[in-house]
């Protein structure tokens, strides 16, 4: 069994495409109409895994908006990026505007900090110090 897709809910598939390719800098995968209002919209990262890829769930039904508004008001992140860089990455990233919640925290085993997508989401930027442990 494999990860092949995980997803974060957004408040405008357009909009958040412009978000990770343009800014974050990942690149669009799919793109496949589903009827008149749904798109497969998906985006991969260029330093990833390959064939790993983050859907931008456009939010189908009203519960999907009250938990990510629940999420983001309790400072709870969407989801997690991994980064070699915290510190670099968090200025690269300023330097294209993106609002962040706070500086680089050491919290042991990672360095983190979160920013906020423009789509409605919190996400946490990390940095392993540690190795994972072999399989």
């Amino acid at each position: 069994m494999q990860i092949k897709f995980s997803s974060v809910p957004v408040d405008d598939q357009d909009k958040a495409l412009a978000f990770y390719t343009e800014v974050l800098g990942f690149e669009k995968c799919a793109d496949i109409p589903m009827g008149p209002q749904y798109r497969w919209l998906t985006v991969t990262a260029p330093e990833g895994m390959a064939g790993v890829e983050l859907v931008l769930e456009p939010m189908g039904f009203p519960p999907a908006k009250v938990y990510q508004q629940a999420l983001f008001d309790a400072g709870v992140p969407a989801t997690a990026f991994i980064t070699s860089d915290v510190h670099a990455e968090k200025a690269r990233l300023a330097a294209k505007s993106v609002r962040f919640r706070g500086e680089p925290v050491n919290m042991g085993p990672i360095i983190a900090v979160m920013f906020e997508d423009t789509c409605g989401n919190l996400i946490h930027l990390v940095q392993p110090l540690v190795a994972p442990p072999a399989p």
